[in-house]
């Protein structure tokens, strides 16, 4: 009887052991179908998945803060979201070399961008563009290749100041170089010129004699004292009299906001065209205004000549 009772156990715990068994292959199986077909997302952003109806992305170069979405997002419509993404180059000195080494990071940011739903991408920073060597027309070229690969629109600052020249209709131009370093605003001025502008006048602060040298200006890291906005370009047009459009080139903030805070150009411009009586382009301003050509949408209050014509 013991012995019978014994196989009796033994016959119970060999079933259960093949029930586990089963079980076990069972749940792996269906893992193994699960990572074989993996859930998917759509591949295309419809309008009725989107938070808004108008989706920007903007770029900024490494080691700056940019106040591109939060101005872009100042003087849009409510159906305009923005979102940034900031160039990461650990070991960047703002070399022009170092955005011609990672230029191709303007097509990861737009990849990023079209997998984000973006409608269209800008890119700030105006110098790479000469920087890259594309000249005026491979850099059109890379902008229209990006499009065509990632299905967003790639509008970059320096290139879109050429852009809003020729919405103006200007041809003799002066350029202020604000703060940029020498090479910097001298290869601006080739790239203006190569693509068929007549440079009238070109300077930096340090050249209009604000600053006794370029480190000086350096040293300010982008933000100058509220009045040196006026002060600059009423140099250059003294200088410059003859010019059709006076430009300001990069992201200049000048301390004219609430308490001091640091404003770029798009709040100089109006009060800058009131006294000089003539359009005042600039690498924010014309940025802007090209993404919001591609969108078909304008701004919600002045924003300066360029601007108004959308």
């Amino acid at each position: 009887m013991q012995r019978e009772l014994h196989l009796g156990y033994e016959s119970v715990s060999v079933r259960h052991c093949c029930l586990f068994a089963l079980l076990e292959a069972l749940v792996t199986q269906s893992q193994e179908k699960l990572m074989a077909e993996p859930y998917h997302m759509p591949d295309v952003w419809k309008s009725e998945h989107k938070l808004f109806p108008y989706q920007v992305g903007f770029t900024c170069p490494p080691h700056d803060w940019d106040a591109a979405p939060s101005d872009f997002s100042s003087i849009s419509p409510d159906t305009v979201g923005v979102h940034g993404w900031m160039l990461h180059v650990p070991d960047y000195k703002h070399q022009l070399s170092q955005r011609n080494k990672k230029f191709e990071m303007l097509e990861s940011f737009a990849q990023c961008m079209a997998n984000n739903g973006a409608d269209v991408c800008g890119q700030v920073g105006s110098n790479w563009v000469h920087a890259s060597g594309l000249g005026v027309n491979g850099i059109r070229d890379f902008c229209k290749d990006v499009e065509e690969k990632f299905g967003v629109p790639l509008h970059m600052a320096g290139y879109a100041m050429v852009e809003a020249l020729r919405e103006l209709n200007v041809e003799k131009i002066a350029v202020n170089g604000l703060y940029h370093w020498p090479d910097w605003w001298n290869g601006t001025v080739g790239f203006l010129k190569e693509a068929g502008f007549d440079v009238v006048w070109a300077g930096n602060f340090a050249d209009q004699g604000w600053f006794s040298s370029q480190q000086q200006v350096n040293d300010c890291r982008w933000v100058f004292d509220g009045d040196l906005a006026e002060k600059s370009f009423t140099y250059v047009a003294e200088h410059a009299p003859d010019a059709d459009a006076y430009l300001g080139l990069g992201m200049c903030n000048f301390r004219t906001g609430p308490n001091g805070q640091p404003q770029r150009m798009l709040h100089q411009t109006e009060s800058l065209e009131a006294k000089l009586g003539k359009p005042v382009v600039c690498n924010d301003t014309a940025l802007y205004w090209r993404i919001m050509k591609t969108l078909g949408i304008a701004p919600i209050k002045p924003c300066g000549q360029l601007l108004s014509r959308l």
